[in-house]
């Protein structure tokens, strides 16, 4: 009752229940496929052409093109360190005081909690 129709991957011809790619095992599923893969190493997006597979194109750019350096993978996250005296903590964030511009972690962000120099009356304590 349905007219054939035809893939538009394999081109091969099909009735309405397996014209899927997934339905017929389509050989050719790939060339559908629009997503961008990403190198696993070094997170770039690596371009695909039409009618190539995503993995040998992915492969390749590992074997030749991948920017990947370890040594960058263990740069240190906290590097915000809190200018209290005494205090030893790092901050992903900079917390700076709007009074006196320090960089401080967040128990001491406050003007009160620093022992502010900025201004010449503190503000209230949060």
């Amino acid at each position: 009752d349905f007219l054939p129709l035809k893939c538009d991957a394999c081109e091969d011809i099909f009735c309405k229940d397996h014209i899927r790619c997934d339905d017929h095992e389509c050989g050719s599923a790939y060339k559908k496929n629009v997503q961008v893969p990403v190198c696993p190493l070094c997170n770039a997006p690596i371009p695909v052409q039409r009618g190539e597979i995503p993995d040998a194109v992915v492969g390749a750019h590992m074997d030749k093109d991948c920017n990947y350096n370890p040594a960058q993978q263990k740069q240190r996250i906290f590097t915000n360190k809190c200018l209290k005296p005494g205090c030893k903590r790092k901050e992903m964030m900079k917390v700076v005081c709007e009074q006196c511009g320090g960089n401080f972690c967040i128990k001491h962000r406050h003007p009160l909690d620093h022992d502010c120099r900025g201004s010449s009356r503190p503000i209230s304590k949060a």
